[in-house]
This record gives structure tokens, C-alpha cells and sequence, in this order.
């Protein structure tokens, strides 16, 4: 009991000071820093959602593409970091796969290990899940108004989730939240929610139209 005590302690207090660094910075709408992590960042490249981050402890020799199941025109692609000695992990999400996919009709899956979605009702979505090399239990989710991926990593909040806004060009797009180990010590990781209402879903929409029509 003693250990469980200080573990949430600790998670505490990585928590708050995780809040206090991204409140005081001069930007209010910049995105949390994650030690060992550059990004996620996210883009869209003509119809596909592109997701970016570098995973500055995870070394490969060697680079490799990987189709994502069910996804027929995404692929993820993890390649040596040209300006670091890290990881570049590289997702491409085509809009037509969100849009007409019939993905939102998969059966729904919570985060790895079992414990809820934080943020949603009922605590799963639709999703796919499978293992690459170096990233064990990656999860792509697809709901009615939300897109979203966990990538396995070491995030130091262990026995806790902790939740963030997530911005692209200054504006609100979703949530990111720090996934820490669950009871067993595992499962911990990055989790990225996009939503895919008002202002993000009219643009994406025009794009897809646009290379859809």
C-alpha cells in the first residue's frame, strides 16, 4: 500500500509540474514538451493526415514500412533520425480512409491493458491494434467526431493519465495525454486525439473532396 502511495505521489507531481511548465509559457496555445520526444506534429500533405514524432532513445539500424490493417491507403514508416540518434516514426493517414472506410464500424477497443479512453464517453472506439518493431500495442481509433493513435513510450507518469490540450497552427485540435504504466507496469504511452468536428472536419472535408471527387 505504502508503494502504490508514492507512486501516485510521484505521478503527482510529475502532473503538476508538466501543467506548470506548459501554463507559463509566453504562448498559451503552444503544446506540452515530452522528455525523450520531439512532436508529435501533425500536418495535412494534399489528403493525408501526416503525423510526425522522434523518439530520441529508440535506435534502428535500419528503415521499414508498415501497411496499417484495415487502413487500405495509411501506412506508418519508422527510419533513423537524420538529425539525431533517435527514431523518426512517420504516419500517413489518407482522408479516404477516414471518410469512407467504414473504419468507425470496427469493434471498439479501449487503451492498451484495458483502462479507458480519457475524454470518452464510454471509455473506447472503434480501433485497430498491432505491434511493430520496437513499438509494442500501437492503437489507431476512429470515432464519429475524433481520430486518434497511442504509441507505446516512456512518458513518467506511472499510474496516472495525464491530459492536455493539443494545438496545430495555434488553434485547438484535439487533446494529447500521457499515458503512464498501468498496474502491471506496462502499457504506457503517447495517446493523440484529433477532433474531427467544426472548423478541423469543414477543411478536411474540402481537401478530401478536392483529391475525391
Amino acid at each position: 500500500m505504502l508503494n502504490k502511495w508514492k507512486r501516485y505521489l510521484v505521478a503527482s507531481i510529475a502532473i503538476f509540474t508538466l501543467g506548470f511548465a506548459t501554463s507559463c509559457g509566453n504562448n498559451s496555445s503552444s503544446n506540452i514538451q515530452i522528455a525523450g520526444v520531439q512532436g508529435p506534429n501533425v500536418s495535412l500533405l494534399q489528403d493525408n493526415l501526416l503525423i510526425s514524432m522522434v523518439f530520441e532513445n529508440v535506435q534502428l539500424d535500419g528503415g521499414l514500412r508498415y501497411n496499417i490493417p484495415k487502413y487500405k491507403y495509411s501506412y506508418l514508416e519508422i527510419s533513423p533520425d537524420l538529425q539525431s540518434s533517435g527514431t523518426l516514426m512517420s504516419i500517413s493517414i489518407s482522408l479516404k480512409d477516414i471518410v469512407d472506410g467504414g473504419l468507425d464500424k470496427l469493434d471498439p477497443q479501449k487503451l492498451p491493458g484495458g483502462r479507458n479512453l480519457p475524454g470518452v464517453s464510454g471509455g473506447s472506439l472503434p480501433a485497430v491494434a498491432f505491434s511493430i518493431e520496437k513499438f509494442h500495442n500501437m492503437s489507431f481509433y476512429l470515432g464519429k467526431d475524433v481520430f486518434g493513435i497511442f504509441v507505446p513510450a516512456v512518458v513518467g507518469v506511472d499510474g496516472a493519465i495525464a491530459s492536455f490540450r493539443y494545438y496545430m497552427n495555434t488553434k485547438a485540435a484535439g487533446t494529447i495525454s500521457l499515458v503512464g504504466n498501468d498496474d502491471k507496469g506496462e502499457n504506457a504511452g503517447i495517446l493523440l486525439m484529433i477532433n474531427l468536428t467544426g472548423a478541423t472536419k469543414t477543411k478536411m472535408m474540402g481537401i478530401y473532396k478536392k483529391f475525391n471527387p
